[in-house]
């Protein structure tokens, strides 16, 4: 059996070594998640279907928590070792020097632990949770004299457990909870599509931040709120208040003020005209609480209207329409008619725009009526989508 590794600390407990981060993403986001992580310097990039995996330090998970606008998580491996059982991955876990990580100044430590596990002597992932949490705390009680608590909240330090087969990675969950909960949607309503969604959405689009952006049906303002963001230059992590690293022994709070003094120096005022409206009062209520919390109120022109009556630019833009498809929200028969009324609206008003409909039904799409020139696979939960694209000459 191989010997653990296991990264190396300062001597304030601060890692600052090259390892491996893992930025998980949805299902079928990583093109979109590859490409933020090279436009911020990262070149050692391998990428799976809910995955880009790269290299870098403590600073560098920081950054990408910071700035990654289509990723869940940032995971900084701190451990790799081999174990054939639950009794040899508590030994190895217990192995790594924790007190230097989750424990600082004689403060009472909190810690969650989560896994992904399959290996043959696991059926059940909670077991694996528990006999790791037990080698931290009894390691923790040990070398410190008192054992901290965990649980299931995320909103200090997290521990994530990578096993497969024998082989065993140990991360340090950096992002605590997950990057999606930005902290500006404040009111959801009905089955509101999810920020880091939403923000792929708009990169796929190909949408440039300059031209106009028009979000017919806005529900509580996702979309046009993540375009204003992207248009605005605003790093989405400039909206929370917590992140999991900050639990860590050694969080460099001075070099965590520069890098957010260093976005805030990024951003800039965007002319883009972003149009978001809705048939529903309370939807363009929350839309306009949602868009104040981040920041970006100013930015969106927000109407009550039916999305036919949306006003629509001439400057040429994207039209980017999220309706319901059937599966949580909307009658399928009914449906029907609305995506053909999607499609005389398209063909009446869009002219000279790109058309988008994000949908989870094909079946409804084809009432659209309008060949498509692009159909971008997505996933919403475990709903697979579209982002299907039309030219409206």
């Amino acid at each position: 059996m191989r010997k653990i590794t296991t990264v190396f600390l300062r001597e304030n407990g601060c890692i600052n070594v090259n390892e491996k981060i893992l930025i998980t993403c949805p299902k079928k986001l990583s093109p979109w998640l590859a490409a933020e992580v090279r436009s911020l310097g990262f070149t050692d990039l391998r990428e799976g279907d809910a995955f880009v995996e790269t290299t870098g330090d403590f600073a560098d998970a920081m950054r990408l928590n910071l700035h990654v606008r289509t990723g869940h998580r940032v995971l900084y491996r701190i451990a790799s070792f081999a174990a054939k059982n639950p009794d040899d991955l508590y030994q190895r876990v217990r192995g790594i020097p924790w007190e230097k990580i989750l424990y600082e100044h004689g403060e009472h430590a909190y810690l969650c632990v989560t896994s992904t596990v399959d290996t043959p002597s696991i059926r059940d992932s909670r077991f694996v949770n528990q006999r790791a949490k037990d080698a931290i705390v009894d390691r923790i009680g040990e070398r410190r004299g008192k054992r901290p608590d965990s649980g299931a909240k995320r909103d200090r330090a997290v521990v994530y457990i990578y096993w497969r087969g024998y082989d065993v990675e140990v991360y340090l969950d950096t992002s605590g909870e997950p990057l999606s909960r930005r902290g500006y949607r404040r009111i959801p309503l009905e089955a509101p599509m999810q920020e880091t969604l939403a923000a792929a959405v708009v990169l796929a689009t190909g949408w440039d931040g300059k031209a106009c952006f028009v979000n017919p049906m806005c529900g509580s303002g996702t979309l046009a709120i993540e375009a204003a963001l992207y248009a605005s230059r605003t790093a989405p992590g400039l909206l929370r208040k917590n992140f999991g690293f900050y639990h860590l022994r050694g969080f460099d709070a001075a070099a965590w003020r520069k890098l957010k003094l260093n976005a805030r120096a990024a951003e800039h005022k965007s002319t883009a005209r972003i149009i978001a409206t809705d048939i529903s009062p309370d939807a363009i209520a929350a839309a306009r609480q949602n868009a104040k919390m981040a920041g970006v109120e100013g930015m969106i022109e927000f109407y009550l209207c039916p999305f036919a009556d949306t006003p629509i630019p001439e400057q040429a833009g994207v039209i980017v329409v999220n309706p319901p498809y059937g599966e949580r929200t909307g009658d399928v028969d009914e449906l029907g008619n609305l995506y053909k009324e999607i499609g005389d609206f398209f063909k009446q008003r869009g002219k000279g725009h790109t058309g988008f409909i994000f949908t989870g039904n094909l079946q409804l799409a084809k009432r659209i009526g309008l060949r498509t020139s692009r159909r971008i696979p997505f996933y919403n939960g475990s709903i697979e989508c579209r982002l299907l694209e039309y030219p409206l000459y």
